[in-house]
């Protein structure tokens, strides 16, 4: 099996590090999958080009708690990790697609701008879940 090697560098993540407890060989793991979109800008002037690339990396064990604890939306990070194919059988189809397993992980923000995020993603939970209870009192009981 051939192994593939994959970089993203400098990308951001699309949304906050998801993460479960899975059962694995020697018993519950901890897996945590984040999308990290990376940006390759060509050309100049009128003729500047952009691409954006989003990969939805998995990863495994202390190293996916780690991430869920230090990372969230915004976070700029470096992954290096490997692609192997993934190919199943849907109702009757083949779908084709491939994983992407993280191996390395950079956190790239400084403690400074991780902290500011961390504070900033703690009040608008604080605030979603001040609304979500002032519209649950405003609800007529039956």
């Amino acid at each position: 099996m051939a192994h593939v090697l994959v970089i993203q560098r400098n990308a951001h993540l699309a949304g906050d590090v998801r993460l479960e407890q899975v059962n694995g060989r020697d018993g519950a793991i901890a897996k945590a999958q984040l999308t990290a979109i990376s940006n390759v800008r060509w050309g100049s002037g009128e003729a500047r080009e952009e691409e954006a690339t989003a990969i939805l990396w998995t990863l495994w064990g202390v190293q996916a708690e780690n991430a869920a604890k230090f990372l969230g939306k915004g976070s700029h990070v470096n992954v290096v990790g490997r692609v192997r194919n993934h190919t199943y059988e849907k109702d009757g189809d083949t779908i084709y697609g491939l994983a992407f397993t993280c191996e390395e992980i950079d956190y790239l923000d400084t403690k400074a701008q991780a902290a500011q995020r961390r504070s900033h993603h703690g009040f608008v939970d604080e605030m979603n879940a001040a609304e979500r209870a002032a519209a649950q009192s405003a609800r007529p009981r039956t």
